[in-house]
């Protein structure tokens, strides 16, 4: 048996199981879907790498030979194995999995969609794990989904990123968010006047980078007055009530300021934007796993059902 790794492959070791388990070549070979020859060739291989005979005549019938009968069950492992390893994921088990799914988030999503979606997922994984990370300039998203870091992440981008799996979520119009008493609300507010007010914007997610509003103000060859940056976009909100700052963002975001009661107003936007569109993101490495799958689903999922 000396360099029997050399000489042996997968379908050597199948046709070795099931000559010794159908103890006929003939049967064997049907099994197989191969030829009698074939498998009788073969055969002799795996007797000249055995160095045993492997089937013997007794009677009018094969039997294996005591070393061959020892190969029945190691040879039905190695199948088994292989067929584990090769055959394609097992389906996932949500309500048994202990799997811990990590989501990175923009914190301007809807306050309604986290809260939809960890309840669906506990509801149907009960012992699955889940922890919600701050998509913000601290965190290199692309090399954190490569990583393995984060399972997906969730935010806006005005040209999403292409070297990664997309799917958009939700889609929302850009307005402009003010104070109650903000003298815009009765003068109305034109392009010069936007471009000249004083503006809040959310900290980028790159260094010396844009935001998307800055981003597309940038392609019209237009620049606003950005004065103050936050890094914490729930905040925002409350600097705008209490100064002449313009906040200029999703229509969703400001009006539950507004219906809150937050003594600030929203105004249309002079300026003509696209939809601000919310995008899942996902690495290639999990693009077939059945578990992300499952979470991409419940994702797409929560957000319909949040946003219509």
């Amino acid at each position: 048996m000396n360099n029997a790794l050399d000489s042996i492959d997968l379908h050597l070791i199948r046709i070795l199981h099931t000559v010794l388990t159908e103890s006929n070549v003939s049967r064997a070979a049907m099994r197989l879907g191969s030829t009698q020859p074939a498998v009788s060739a073969a055969l002799r291989r795996l007797r000249a790498i055995t160095g045993d005979e492997l089937l013997v005549r007794s009677g009018n019938a094969m039997v294996p030979t005591a070393f061959g009968a020892s190969l029945i069950e190691p040879s039905a492992c190695i199948l088994r194995e292989a067929q584990r390893l090769l055959g394609g994921a097992a389906p996932f088990d949500a309500m048994h999995t202990t799997r811990l799914f990590r989501l990175a988030a923009a914190d301007y999503m809807d306050p309604a969609f986290l809260p939809q979606l960890i309840a669906t997922l506990k509801r149907e994984a009960p012992q699955c794990g889940v922890d919600v990370l701050p998509l913000s300039a601290t965190l290199d998203y692309r090399h954190a989904l490569a990583a393995g870091d984060v399972d997906a992440v969730l935010g806006n981008w005005l040209e999403p990123p292409q070297d990664l799996h997309l799917a958009p979520l939700i889609e929302d119009d850009i307005v402009c968010l003010v104070a109650a008493n903000h003298p815009a609300l009765r003068r109305g507010l034109d392009l010069e006047q936007y471009l000249q007010a004083e503006h809040v914007a959310p900290s980028p997610l790159r260094a010396a980078g844009e935001g998307v509003i800055d981003q597309h103000l940038h392609h019209l060859g237009l620049q606003r007055n950005v004065t103050v940056h936050c890094a914490f976009f729930n905040l925002i909100p409350g600097l705008v009530a209490r100064s002449l700052l313009v906040l200029t963002t999703g229509r969703r975001f400001c009006q539950r300021y507004v219906d809150a009661g937050m003594a600030v107003r929203i105004l249309p936007c002079p300026v003509p934007f696209p939809p601000l569109t919310y995008y899942l993101l996902w690495h290639a490495r999990v693009h077939l796993d059945a578990a992300h799958r499952w979470l991409r689903a419940h994702v797409r999922e929560a957000a319909t059902q949040t946003h219509g």
